[in-house]
C-alpha cells in the first residue's frame, strides 16, 4: 500500500512558500599557512550552490516526482541566480521566485579546506541575509502570485526559517485558503509555530518543540504530551515531531499518538536536510490518499536515505520506492 501511494506521488501538485535560501560550498586545496596571520591559505578548487531552506523542500518535491510551485524571496545576485537554476533544472516551477533588488539572497556559505593527504572538512561559515521586513512592494507581488497559483495546487507547504519570507499576510492566506477549500496544509517553523493556528499540520523537530513549548522535553511522554498540546493550541490536525535516531511521533486530532522508529541506524552521515524532505513526502503523501500515520511511515523512509548522504540532499522516488520494498 505504501509503494502505490508513493506511485500517485506524480501529479500531485504543491506550492511552497519560504525562505529560499542558497547553500554555497567553496572547496579549497590547503597551499600554506598566511604570512599575515596564523591561517591557511587556500587556493579556490570549486564552487558549488545548492538550493536550502524552503528551496530544499520544492527540491525533494520536485525529486520525488511532485509538481512544485516554488515562492519566495531572492536577491539579483549569485546566489540567487544559482538557487533558481538548481530548482528550474529539477523540474520546479520558479515564476514565483519574486526578485528584489534590495535585499540579498539568504546565503550560507561554508568553506571546505582539504589537500591531498587530508579529509576535507568545514572550517568556515558565512551567513548573509537582510534582517528588513519585507517591502510593501515586493510583499505585494509575493502575495498575487499566491494568490493566483492557490486555486491550482492540491497542498501548501509554509517553510518558516525565520528570515521574514512568510508574512503574517502569507501565512493568513494560505491557511484560510486551505481551510476554505479542503486543501491539505502544513508548516515548518523554526523560531514562530505558535502563530500557524488553524493549519492543518505541523512538523516539528524535539528541540523546536520544546522552545515552542517554553519547557525542557525530558522523556518520551513529556515529548507526546508537548505534541497533543501544540496539536490543541493551534486547532490541527497533527503533529509531527522529528526525533534524529529515534525516528518520529505523530500526534493526531482523533487522540492516537503513534512513534515510528528510524528504518537504518547503521549509515547516518548528515542530518542537514532531512526535515525538509520529511515535509516534502509527508506532503505528498497525503495529496495523494495515505492517512496521516502511513504519510508519516513513507517520510520516515524518505529522511532515512536523506541522511545517508552528505550535505542537503534530495530522494528520489525510485530510491523511496526501493527502500519501502
Amino acid at each position: 500500500m505504501l509503494k502505490k501511494t508513493v506511485e500517485r506521488f506524480s501529479g500531485k501538485k504543491i506550492l511552497v512558500i519560504g525562505d529560499m535560501v542558497a547553500d554555497i560550498y567553496i572547496d579549497g586545496r590547503i597551499g600554506r599557512i598566511s604570512r599575515e596571520a596564523p591561517v591557511l591559505v587556500l587556493t579556490q578548487a570549486g564552487e558549488n550552490i545548492i538550493a536550502g531552506g524552503a528551496a530544499n523542500v520544492v527540491n525533494n518535491i520536485a525529486s520525488l516526482g511532485g509538481t512544485v510551485y516554488a515562492v519566495g524571496i531572492i536577491g539579483n545576485d549569485k546566489g540567487g541566480k544559482g538557487v533558481k537554476a538548481a530548482l528550474k533544472n529539477n523540474g520546479a516551477i520558479v515564476t514565483g521566485l519574486i526578485a528584489d533588488e534590495t535585499r540579498p539572497t539568504i546565503t550560507k556559505t561554508r568553506i571546505i579546506a582539504g589537500g591531498r593527504a587530508t579529509v576535507s572538512q568545514q572550517i568556515v561559515r558565512v551567513d548573509n541575509e537582510s534582517e528588513e521586513e519585507l517591502s510593501q512592494d515586493t510583499e505585494t507581488r509575493l502575495l498575487l502570485y499566491m494568490k493566483e497559483t492557490l486555486p491550482k495546487v492540491h497542498g501548501i507547504i509554509l517553510s518558516d526559517y525565520g528570515s521574514k519570507t512568510v508574512t503574517e499576510r502569507a501565512r493568513n492566506i494560505a491557511i484560510r485558503y486551505a481551510n476554505e477549500h479542503n486543501l491539505f496544509s502544513m508548516v515548518d517553523s523554526r523560531y514562530d509555530v505558535k502563530n500557524f493556528k488553524g493549519i492543518g499540520f505541523v512538523k516539528q523537530n524535539d528541540s523546536e518543540l520544546a522552545a515552542a513549548m517554553e519547557r525542557e522535553l525530558h522523556s518520551l511522554d513529556e515529548l507526546k504530551n508537548a505534541a497533543e498540546e501544540l496539536l490543541v493550541k493551534l486547532d490541527a490536525k497533527g503533529v509531527l515531531v522529528t526525533r534524529g535516531e529515534e525516528g518520529m511521533t505523530l500526534a493526531t486530532e482523533n487522540g492516537k499518538v503513534t512513534d515510528i522508529p528510524v528504518t537504518d541506524k547503521s549509515e547516518v552521515f548528515d542530518v542537514s536536510g532531512a526535515g525538509d524532505t520529511t515535509v516534502a513526502a509527508y506532503m505528498l503523501a497525503l495529496c495523494a490518499g495515505a492517512a496521516p500515520e502511513d504519510a508519516a511511515i513513507i517520510s520516515n523512509y524518505a529522511a532515512g536515505i536523506a541522511v545517508r548522504k552528505y550535505g542537503t540532499a534530495t530522494v528520489s522516488r525510485e530510491e523511496l520506492l526501493r527502500a519501502i520494498g
